[in-house]
């Protein structure tokens, strides 16, 4: 039996597809189960980081446990962190968190305190640090390519190997369902390639048949901007760090261990951005 955090998300949602196509039992957390009708896949049951009397009932009769921190939370160690102790206390076997690249080095990042928390603890985890999502561009950046004709970030000439979450989520599965040479691994995915924001660009005029531009933001009209769009002040912190980060060579790497963990090619951007192309228009 497989617990799935963030199961609506790009990647959660990839995770619960994936484990159906391998009939693996599978229980779905939501804040409000009843929103949730069963599939193949496995019936919800209610969880709330932020309600610790959920828990313990989430996880009782789990073997391993999908663990993905909501882009609200930052606060880990109160949230994250308690919930690993209960799960292995009622014995959880594995858990499988989705972090990000960079936070095993860099304590600012939320996910960075689950890390260690983790490694603190017994040989029963498996740490994916993602680097940037290609669906950032058809959620976090969406809005300013449909409306103002721009990506707009801190993060300098940076190039970019963005990675499909769906490639990750079919990563995730994979390791859940068998997870003996995983254990106590962790991962960088990656894409196979990487681009600058300005090629992301121009990929996205071709693909538009309208001029797309890249303009490099200022860190306080950055924040200023994520700020108008209503985002918490915490997950505006998050943001720009990550995006800062990556005038440093965070998101370059390309080529990781995704290959190696998918029976198939990654998918590339420009494919991606052909299959999602509606969504910007």
């Amino acid at each position: 039996m497989i617990l799935v955090t963030g199961p609506s998300g790009n990647i959660g949602t990839a995770v619960v597809e994936q484990l159906a196509a391998k009939a693996a039992e599978v229980r779905i957390a939501r804040r409000d189960p009843a929103s949730v009708l069963s599939t193949r896949a496995g019936m919800a049951v209610r969880f709330d980081f932020l309600d610790q009397s959920t828990f313990g009932p989430a996880v009782d009769g789990c073997d391993s446990v999908f663990l993905m921190r909501p882009p609200a939370i930052s606060n880990t160690k109160a949230t994250l962190n308690v919930f690993i102790d209960v799960a292995r206390r009622r014995g959880v076997k594995h858990i499988v968190f989705i972090s990000v690249a960079g936070a095993g080095r860099n304590p600012l990042v939320p996910h960075h305190a689950v890390e260690r928390h983790l490694q603190a603890g017994r040989n029963d985890w498996t740490i994916l640090r993602p680097g940037i999502f290609a669906q950032n561009l058809g959620e976090a950046y969406r809005d300013d390519v449909r409306h103002d004709h721009r990506i707009f970030l801190p993060a300098g000439r940076a190039s970019v190997a963005f990675v499909d979450a769906r490639d990750i989520g079919e990563v995730a599965a994979n390791i859940l369902v068998d997870p003996v040479s995983h254990l106590k691994q962790i991962y960088s995915l990656t894409g196979a390639s990487a681009h600058t924001f300005a090629e992301v660009c121009a990929f996205l005029t071709e693909e538009l048949g309208r001029p797309i531009r890249y303009e490099p933001a200022p860190i306080p009209s950055y924040a200023a901007h994520l700020h108008r769009r209503g985002l918490p002040i915490g997950q505006v912190a998050v943001l720009t760090l990550l995006h800062v980060g990556l005038r440093f060579g965070q998101g370059k790497a390309a080529d990781g261990d995704l290959r190696g963990l998918l029976a198939r090619s990654p998918g590339s951007l420009r494919t991606y951005i052909h299959d999602r192309r509606a969504t910007w228009l």
